[in-house]
């Protein structure tokens, strides 16, 4: 399985290449309890077909069957859901109780939409992020590089526009196999993350079985330093064993990912810091990127607790949340 947001450029590049139009939706803004986050994308074609989702199963019924009746034929629409009906409220509600704005482009199927779903697809598979400008009153859009820092849309109707950040899907890279790597594989992929598992053990990696999950039957280390991760990146490592945990730490701190952990008590980690310190060449600011003991002190004791608290902490990382936030 890919992270939702690469499926839904994915088809929709497939679509325009076989000389369909398609919709592509965006979440504009969630109020209350929603399941997608503001950035989330659906694709559709005329026959209904689609990509991704808008609410989690909410309202994409009532939308596939608005765009059926052609509801959405214009180059730039809006729609909202859960509020009050008017003339863009339609009467669907959201069990949770939200309100759903979403926009709506349809984008022919020509070289100019293959050109700007070809930009979504190179920021979402690492390279660099970029910014898009859309126009809320003609559907004429730009795009820029950009920093990929801020939120992922920015609302300015003084300026009859909306501003939408690309950047890389989420990545999890898992440094060996263990009982902790396979709850925290499962629990990455129900995230949204793509995960990569690598582990060179063979006997480690013929009873390795994760759905949507990529083995990687090499060394952490040397996958790590094939430019494998960008700045949507986490590298946790989970085996006790340093010679697989130690390695794939020394690459990654030399690397954009956002996020370094590896299991271990506190005793263990002080160890291991100064043995990455005297036998592994880091410095000081590297070894204190690096999260160990990995993840939120939850008193975990169970693989699964201790996957719980490594994802509880990666995402609170990528949220941009202190730990005193919490």
């Amino acid at each position: 399985m890919q992270p939702i947001d690469l499926a839904v450029i994915e088809q929709a590049l497939a679509w325009t290449r076989a000389g369909k139009p398609v919709w592509l939706c965006t979440v504009l803004s969630s109020y209350g309890s929603s399941p997608r986050e503001p950035g989330s994308w659906l694709v559709a074609d005329a026959e209904g077909g689609h990509e991704g989702s808008l609410s989690g199963g909410c309202v994409e019924e009532d939308f596939l069957a608005r765009l059926r009746d052609g509801l959405f034929d214009r180059r730039i629409s809006r729609i909202r859901y859960g509020a009050p009906e008017g003339p863009a409220d339609p009467p669907t509600r959201l069990p949770c109780g939200g309100v759903l704005d979403v926009l709506i482009e349809r984008l022919p199927p020509d070289p100019t939409t293959g050109d700007l779903l070809a930009q979504l697809h190179g920021a979402l598979t690492g390279n660099a992020p970029l910014i898009r400008q859309v126009s809320t009153l003609d559907g004429s859009w730009t795009t820029a590089p950009d920093a990929g820092l801020g939120p992922r849309v920015e609302q300015l109707p003084e300026q009859n526009r909306v501003s939408l950040r690309v950047g890389p899907s989420a990545r999890l890279i898992i440094a060996g196999i263990s009982p902790v790597s396979t709850t925290c594989a499962e629990l990455a992929r129900s995230l949204g993350f793509e995960v990569i598992v690598c582990d060179p053990r063979e006997e480690y990696t013929a009873e390795f079985a994760v759905p949507g999950v990529k083995l990687v039957t090499v060394l952490p280390s040397l996958y790590i330093t094939a430019d494998t991760c960008h700045r949507a990146t986490a590298v946790v490592a989970l085996t006790h064993d340093p010679r697989i945990d130690d390695l794939a730490l020394i690459e990654a701190v030399r690397t954009e990912a956002f996020y370094i952990g590896v299991m271990g008590s506190t005793r263990t980690s002080q160890a291991r810091a100064a043995r990455l310190v005297r036998s592994g060449g880091l410095s000081q600011s590297d070894v204190d990127r690096i999260h160990m003991p990995i993840g939120l002190a939850l008193g975990s004791k169970t693989p699964a607790e201790i996957a719980l608290a490594a994802m509880a902490d990666i995402v609170r990382t990528r949220r941009g949340k202190t730990r005193e936030q919490l």
